[in-house]
């Protein structure tokens, strides 16, 4: 069964892909185990029979790699030809035409909304006179989530499904006289198999919250060095001292007058942030039809009204923090919305993790420790692959000897860890 013919295709929009078909590729993550040993049993199913079956949506360990999120920004204009990420997704089919296989790609022009920065590689190359757009980029814009990229059906294809699409890949951007295909915040085993094919790796760091089994948030902070665990009951207290009120919202609490107040705050932080914010109005509305019940937005309200507010989406075990903004700035509200109150919501759902975005240190002292990203780089031209990969050698080294170094520093007890 393994000796299967597979058929690469691309796909201009996810409009041309059944979502039962695409999201049972997606739920092939090894993390969602039960669903992977239900969708085992559906594959043996027709696939007309498959396609109707509703089970696998909304349960998708990583929800940005789901049909309805990737739709949702194709619907919403948040990506396309005005941002400069046009859809060309992978697809992978058998010869009766079953999807067992795809991965979530983009012709860009630029390199913005991606977290992963490879502004110098474009310079360097355009200086010695090469074009480095466009090229591939295979990721979930503008979401710095790890997560599944070459998704496949789980099976005993799965292994060959990614292996096709990886090489597919490759032989896209030569064929397509582009520079590159880039693979972003995959999972480390992807990582590894890109690796072994030739992909030049990359890796960097964020900060997440680990669930040690905590029943609350005062669990937690026993856990943490008595300077540290002062300074965050602190910054709570200070954080809400303007009368300030939080809740959380999710489901059908989702009303267009939240997102319309949500909208207001993520343009403003936005553009100070990035000049020009990514998502549009319209994508909001439709993201929250589709997934309701996986996202959730933390709002803070003062003398009634609603001044600011999180995005979060709700995984198999993990609470991912996406977008942040507001209209009246208060000490530490930030870290209320974003990271206190996140660490509340995943120890009274007994979530596994917080995944806070990329970047910022400032979340070490607050129980967000180090954890490694991953990301892979077919470079088509000889001499910037060599260049490049010269250069990712010892970038690695550095990022290994500084979450060393930020690990040293956590601000969990040191006689707990000695008890460990």
């Amino acid at each position: 069964m393994t000796d299967i013919e597979l058929r690469i295709r691309i796909a201009q929009s996810l409009a041309e892909v059944s979502a039962a078909a695409w999201d049972a590729c997606a739920a092939g993550d090894p993390a969602a185990s039960d669903i992977q040993t239900r969708l085992e049993h559906a594959y043996s199913e027709p696939e007309d029979k498959f396609c109707a079956r509703s089970s696998t949506r909304g349960k998708i360990s990583n929800p940005f790699v789901s049909h309805d999120f990737l739709y949702s920004l194709e619907q919403s204009l948040s990506v396309g030809a005005r941002t400069g990420w046009q859809p060309r997704h992978l697809l992978a089919e058998t010869a009766d035409g079953t999807l067992v296989g795809a991965a979530p790609c983009y012709v860009k022009g630029h390199s913005r909304g991606e977290y992963v920065f490879d502004h110098g590689w474009a310079d360097a190359f355009e200086r010695a006179g090469g074009d480095y757009y466009p090229k591939l980029q295979v990721a979930v814009p503008f979401t710095p989530v790890t997560g599944p990229r070459l998704l496949a059906r789980p099976g005993v294809l799965a292994a060959s499904v990614r292996g096709a699409l990886a090489d597919a890949l490759a032989e896209i951007t030569r064929a397509s006289k582009l520079s590159s295909a880039h693979v972003t915040f995959l999972t480390e085993a992807e990582w590894e198999a890109l690796g072994a094919r030739g992909f030049l790796q990359r890796t960097d760091r964020q900060f997440h919250w680990e669930n040690e089994g905590y029943g609350t948030f005062d669990d937690f902070l026993a856990a943490l060095s008595s300077r540290k665990r002062k300074t965050i009951r602190r910054e709570r207290k200070d954080a809400l001292a303007p009368g300030i009120e939080v809740r959380w919202l999710t489901g059908q609490d989702l009303t267009e007058d939240v997102w319309d107040a949500f909208f207001a705050f993520y343009m403003e932080t936005g553009s100070r942030k990035w000049g020009r914010p990514y998502l549009t109005r319209e994508f909001f509305s439709i993201v929250g039809r589709a997934m309701a019940d996986r996202i959730l937005l933390v709002m803070a309200r003062r003398a009634g009204r609603w001044i600011a507010g999180a995005i979060n989406f709700i995984g198999h075990d993990t609470l991912y923090g996406r977008n942040w903004g507001a209209i009246e700035h208060h000490p530490f509200l930030h870290f209320e919305l974003c990271y206190y109150q996140a660490i509340d919501y995943a120890i009274a759902h007994k979530l596994a993790r917080v995944e806070a975005g990329a970047q910022g240190e400032h979340k070490l002292a607050r129980g967000y420790l180090p954890h490694t990203t991953y990301s892979a780089h077919f470079i088509a031209n000889p001499a910037l692959r060599r260049a490049i990969a010269d250069y990712l050698a010892r970038e690695r080294a550095y990022v290994e000897a500084d979450a060393e170094a930020l690990a040293e520093a956590a601000p969990f007890r040191k006689d707990l860890a000695e008890q460990e």
